[in-house]
């Protein structure tokens, strides 16, 4: 069973034998790097490639091909390297850019036996050298992270990235090129430029200020969403494990089929041609926001949409008729690809998420150029004495300033016309979601649809909305991958936003209590029974209020624990259980735990941090938040973050590893694509709601299961 990973999730190697495969669609030419702790390079020498193949328990194949094997041996390659990248590198002649030819998928398997782990490289676009993956040592045991990072200038720019001397990387990299067979031994066949189909969206087109000279800032197509960085950035503060979400997680055309422990993601079996997968985290904190620094950015592309033409592959909700001449596509709940409805369903939300990124974008880029194009000729003409008096001069300032209108104007209109298009799918795709995604107030949640858990877990679950200045009411679900690979801080201070510096404090921090219950509640209702057990740190029992609904309907896996002998034992018994889970991976016998380790999900709610936290309960949190994600255990925080500063610098890996969410709108949230700053808006049920009580009641039942 092969677990199929997205950028910057890693995967635990229970073996220091294994094989790297790697299959394109196109000749590429396969090295490996050998660095230390920080993934420093420490010379030449560090690097295997074709004309210098061996390294301490490696050697690289010679040829140029499409398909790759080669076998790796952790335990032969010495105490000083502690970071093995594959990298690939496209030869001269060959094509262009890794965006022009099918995403290249590259796997760690026993040697001659089954994959262990995999990875479709999808997002590229004008990179021309790629570090594919990385195997990392961590506390004496191997694991494999899937990297994706590329640059557009070369492997000479992936080289001294890495740490060599400019001089060096250049060196290097036109001797590997020098040593380039000109000809593939074997290669899959490439496919042209034009054979990779665009993205079928109707908020495609840019602001009509094109025809005007105009130079939008508007990105790419969904193919190619982003540019290669110059650099590559980790994503491990956004993604531990990736969140990355909301950083973690499995491609969504493959739900994983979770053994012991629930948390240890491993597939089905992976079809020949692996589907795109979809980074699970793509939103980031705004820089300067209450999260401390900004994480990195991480590059994203969802799966491209089927034409309108296209019918989905199974069946689903019924299509609307066609459109009438001239006009614009009309909208379908689940026109995206994918291999179920709820799939299609979620990578349809993504492409809204994309689509209204990019129309917005093209249009602020078309205003900040009608600007620059207004005050430049302004300039001209006041630079001009003769101008400056007399008619003349209003005259060209009055010109100057119809020429600005005229082409934000234009791309208003533009605007308009994508943002009705995207209010038309937002009002057919959310009746139509499934009880992980929809709104408390959807239908599915009141009329008997959800009444029984489902039987597999859900692909996301929906943590609330997002929506632009440019038009508040569109609103796009915001949802986050599962399992969660990345742990969510709802913040109940003062600090973060004007919404929340204009509430009450004791209303604030009810209403983010509030909020992690329910979130708390759909994880629940949303899954099998028993897939997962809720413990509660409360330690000075300030939340009482908002988690009686879970202590009254008993779905708790113990009562919340109280002062700091509590948060001593609920926080050792969970650590206890991810080093358990951890050792158990190591030794290749997830199945051999001891019978007390529960090996459902588990999620720990903490509030009121650090009220009673002590320094060895503060760094089993942080353990907690870094190595739980990836067996099985999920952090949810309530905190305020000016009340935690005290614990300095201590805390400050902690903060950046958390989601940020607030109780309260707040454009705290930044898309690493285009950098817009999005409005989170939570989604709560209604004042005096029964909703809640109701999934509990459900929830319940099934645990307690059929009456005899």
């Amino acid at each position: 069973m092969t677990a199929e990973l997205v950028r910057g999730q890693n995967h635990p190697l229970s073996r220091s034998r294994v094989e790297i495969r790697v299959s394109a669609h196109t000749p590429v030419l396969a090295l490996v790097s050998a660095g230390d702790d920080a993934g420093r390079l420490p010379g030449p020498e560090a690097v295997a490639h074709p004309g210098a193949r061996a390294l301490a328990g490696l050697e690289v194949p010679g040829e140029l091909s499409g398909r790759h094997r080669f076998t790796v041996d952790l335990d032969s390659v010495g105490p000083a390297v502690h970071r093995v990248g594959l990298v690939l590198v496209l030869p001269p002649g060959g094509p262009a850019r890794f965006g022009a030819v099918p995403a290249p998928y590259v796997a760690v398997a026993e040697p001659e036996g089954a994959e262990i782990a995999g990875y479709t490289l999808t997002g590229l676009d004008s990179e021309t050298a790629v570090v594919a993956l990385e195997l990392y040592r961590r506390q004496g045991a191997w694991k494999v992270r899937a990297v994706g990072q590329g640059y557009a200038a070369g492997l000479g720019a992936l080289l001294a990235d890495a740490g060599l001397p400019g001089p060096a990387a250049v060196a290097l990299a036109a001797q590997v090129m020098a040593t380039a067979p000109p000809e593939p031994v074997t290669s899959a066949p490439a496919a042209p430029e034009s054979a990779v189909p665009a993205p079928a969206t109707a908020v495609t087109s840019a602001p009509a200020t094109a025809a005007e000279g105009a130079t939008p800032t508007a990105p790419a197509p969904a193919a190619h969403a982003e540019a290669a960085p110059a650099a590559p950035t980790s994503v491990e503060a956004v993604v531990p494990g990736a969140a990355s979400a909301a950083e973690g997680a499995v491609p969504a055309s493959v739900e994983a089929t979770p053994t012991v422990p629930q948390g240890v993601r491993v597939s089905r079996e992976v079809p020949p041609a692996p589907p795109a997968a979809q980074p699970p985290d793509p939103y980031v904190e705004v820089p300067g926001s209450a999260s401390g620094d900004a994480p990195p950015t991480i590059s994203y592309a969802h799966p491209r949409r089927r034409p309108t033409s296209a019918e989905p592959p199974e069946p689903g909700p019924q299509r609307a008729q066609a459109p009438g001449p001239g006009e614009p596509p009309r909208p379908v709940a689940g026109d995206a690809a994918g291999w179920s409805m709820e799939e299609r369903l979620y990578n349809q939300v993504w492409g809204m998420f994309e689509d209204l990124a990019r129309t917005v974008s093209a249009y602020r880029g078309a205003v900040e150029f009608a600007d620059a194009r207004m005050d430049r000729e302004l300039g001209e003409a006041l630079s001009d004495p003769r101008q400056r008096l007399g008619g003349s001069g209003d005259a060209a300032r009055d010109a100057a300033r119809e020429r600005r209108d005229e082409l934000v104007d234009r791309a208003r209109a533009v605007l308009d016309r994508d943002l009705a298009q995207l209010v038309a799918e937002t009002e057919v795709v959310e009746p139509a979601l499934p009880a992980p995604y929809a709104r408390w107030d959807s239908p599915v949640w009141h009329d008997g649809r959800a009444a029984a858990l489902p039987e597999e877990s859900p692909l996301a679950l929906r943590l609330g909305d997002l929506h632009l200045p440019e038009r508040p009411d569109l609103r796009i679900p915001m949802l986050m991958r599962l399992p969660l690979e990345r742990g969510i801080w709802i913040d109940n201070g003062r600090t973060g936003s004007e919404a929340a510096m204009a509430m009450d404090t004791d209303r604030l921090r009810l209403a983010a209590m509030d909020m992690a219950v329910a979130h708390a509640v759909r994880l629940l209702a949303v899954h099998p029974g028993g897939r997962y057990a809720v413990h509660v740190i409360d330690a000075a029992g300030a939340g009482a209020a908002s988690l009686a609904p879970l202590v009254r309907s008993g779905v708790l896996a113990e009562p919340p624990a109280a002062g700091p002998g509590g948060v001593t034992r609920t926080l050792a018994a969970l650590t206890r259980r991810v080093d358990l889970v951890q050792m158990a991976l190591r030794a290749g016998a997830p199945e051999d735990l001891p019978p007390d380790v529960d090996t459902a999900g588990q999620l720990l709610i903490v509030h009121d941090f650090p009220h009673g936290f002590d320094d060895r309960a503060v760094t089993q949190l942080r353990y907690l938040a870094d190595e739980g994600p990836a067996v099985g255990v999920h952090l949810l925080m309530v905190a305020d973050r000016d009340e935690a500063s005290a614990y300095g610098p201590l805390l400050d890996p902690l903060w950046r590893s958390l989601m940020r969410l607030s109780p309260v709108p707040d454009s705290h949230l930044a898309d690493p694509w285009v950098g817009h700053h999005w409005t989170f808006e939570p989604d709560l049920p209604a004042r005096g709601s029964q909703v809640l009580d109701r999934a509990l009641d459900r929830i319940a039942a099934a645990r307690r299961g059929p009456r005899p």
